[in-house]
C-alpha cells in the first residue's frame, strides 16, 4: 500500500512526519540497547531503521537496492557491490569504534551511509539516525537536548551538503578524510547541548 506524492501530496508529507516520529522512537530505543550492551551496530538495525522511515512511501523499504541510482553529481557505487560496501562500513564502524571520538564516528557514519545510498528510499533519514546512535552509544549516553541532531541536521541543508561534498572530494582524491562533517556535527551537538538541557520534545 503506497501513497504518492503527485496523488494525495497532504497525505504524503503527513505520512513522512509520521515516520519520522516513529524512527526517533525506535532509534531511543536502539541507542538505550547500544548502551546497556555495547555497540551492537549491524545492517539489521539499519534495514529496520530504514525501513520505518519509508514504510506506505516506497515498496522496498528496509533493502538494499538492487537498480542504479543517482544523487545530484554524486553516482553511488554500483547495486551489485552496495552489499559488500556495507559489510566494509560497518567492519569500519566496529575497528575504529575506540580510535575515533564520538562525533568522528558520528560523521564517518553520516558521509559513508550517504556516499553508498544502499537503499532506494530514506537514506538521509536513514544516515541522520545511525550518526545519532554512533554519537550517542560512543558517549555512552542518551545525549540531553529539546531538539536533537537529525533534526538540527535537517534544518541546516547547506552545512549539511556542504559536508557531504568536501568528504566525497576527499574520497575521489584517494583519502579518507570526513573532518569538515566532524566539524559541522561537534558545533550542531553543542547546540543540542545548549538547548536549556532539556530532553526531546515533539
Amino acid at each position: 500500500m503506497l501513497v504518492l506524492e503527485e496523488e494525495n501530496g497532504d497525505l504524503y508529507v503527513r505520512m513522512q512526519e509520521q515516520k519520522l516520529l516513529r524512527q526517533c522512537d525506535y532509534m531511543t530505543n536502539c541507542i538505550e540497547i547500544g548502551i546497556q550492551q555495547g555497540r551492537a551496530f549491524d545492517k539489521y538495525m539499519l534495514w529496520v531503521l530504514n525501513h520505518i522511515a519509508v514504510a506506505n512511501i516506497s515498496a522496498f523499504g528496509g533493502r538494499y537496492r538492487e537498480e542504479p541510482i543517482y544523487v545530484g553529481d554524486h553516482k553511488p557505487p554500483h547495486f551489485k557491490d552496495v552489499a559488500d560496501w556495507m559489510d566494509r562500513f560497518i567492519s569500519n564502524v566496529h575497528e575504529n569504534w575506540y580510535i575515533w571520538t564520538p562525533t568522528e564516528l558520528a560523521a564517518y557514519g553520516l558521509w559513508r551511509l550517504n556516499w553508498i545510498h544502499p537503499f532506494i528510499e530514506g537514506n538521509g533519514r536513514t544516515a541522520r539516525a545511525a550518526s545519532y546512535y554512533l554519537l550517542c552509544v560512543r558517549a555512552g549516553a542518551l545525549l540531553p537536548g529539546r531538539k536533537i541532531l537529525p533534526e538540527r541536521i535537517r534544518e541546516d541543508r547547506r552545512g549539511y551538503e556542504d559536508a557531504l561534498a568536501a568528504a566525497d572530494q576527499a574520497w575521489e582524491n584517494g583519502h579518507l578524510d570526513f573532518t569538515e562533517m566532524e566539524d559541522y556535527l561537534a558545533a550542531l551537538v553543542q547546540a543540542q547541548l545548549d538547548d536549556e538541557g532539556l530532553p526531546y520534545q515533539r
